[in-house]
C-alpha cells in the first residue's frame, strides 16, 4: 500500500480533454506528493477543451508507446466529449486499460471517459457513474449506473463532471493507498 506521496500516477489523454478534468487531478495529486505523468498518443503537447472553445495546451511527459504500466499505481482518464471518443478507438489505449485492470491497479475515469472503460470491457458488472448523457451507454455495457459525485467499485473510480473533481481526486488517493484490488468477482 503506497502512500500518495510515493505513488506514481499516469494520465492518458489526447486532444479535446475537458481542461479541468486533466489539470485538476494532475495538479492536486502532484500537490499531495504523487509523481504524475501525462502520456499522449505521440508524446506531443495536447490541447484541451474549455467551455465552448479550445483551451490550453498541456505538455506530455511521454508517448503512450513508452509507458511501462507496471511502474504506475493508477491510471486517470480525463473526459470531455472529444478525448475519450478518440482514445476508445486506439488499440494501445484499450490494452493499457486492460493491463491496469488485470493488475488490480486503480483506474479512474470522469465525465465521458467511461466510454474507454466500456470499450475495454472493464465496465461490465461494475457500479459506475458518468456524465448523464452517456448513462445509457454505461448501462448497455452491463454496468450499474449510479447518479453520485464519485462511485468506486474495486478500485475503479468514476465521476460525473468537473463539479465532482475534488471528490474524484480524494477517492483516487484513498484507492491508491488501499493498494491492489481483486477484480476477479466482476
Amino acid at each position: 500500500m503506497p502512500s500518495i506521496d510515493s505513488a506514481k500516477i499516469l494520465i492518458v489523454s489526447t486532444h479535446g480533454f475537458e481542461q479541468s478534468e486533466l489539470e485538476v487531478p494532475r495538479d492536486q495529486l502532484r500537490a499531495k506528493g504523487a509523481q504524475v505523468d501525462v502520456a499522449s498518443l505521440d508524446g506531443q503537447p495536447i490541447k484541451g477543451w474549455d467551455g465552448s472553445d479550445w483551451g490550453r495546451e498541456v505538455t506530455a511527459d511521454l508517448k503512450l508507446a513508452d509507458v511501462d504500466p507496471d511502474a504506475y499505481h493508477a491510471l486517470v482518464i480525463p473526459g470531455g466529449q472529444i478525448n475519450p471518443d478518440l482514445l476508445r478507438v486506439e488499440d494501445d489505449v484499450i490494452a493499457l486499460v486492460n493491463h491496469f485492470d488485470h493488475a488490480g491497479a486503480v483506474i479512474a475515469a470522469v465525465c465521458h471517459a467511461p466510454w474507454v472503460l466500456i470499450e475495454s470491457g472493464v465496465a461490465k458488472g461494475r457500479d459506475m457513474t458518468s456524465y448523464h448523457s452517456i448513462k445509457t451507454d454505461v448501462t448497455n455495457a452491463g454496468a450499474n449506473w449510479i447518479n453520485a459525485e464519485v462511485v468506486v467499485d474495486k478500485g475503479i473510480v468514476t465521476s460525473r463532471n468537473p463539479g465532482d473533481l475534488d471528490a474524484f481526486v480524494a477517492k483516487i488517493v484513498e484507492e491508491v493507498e488501499t493498494g491492489k484490488h481483486d477484480r476477479a468477482a466482476a
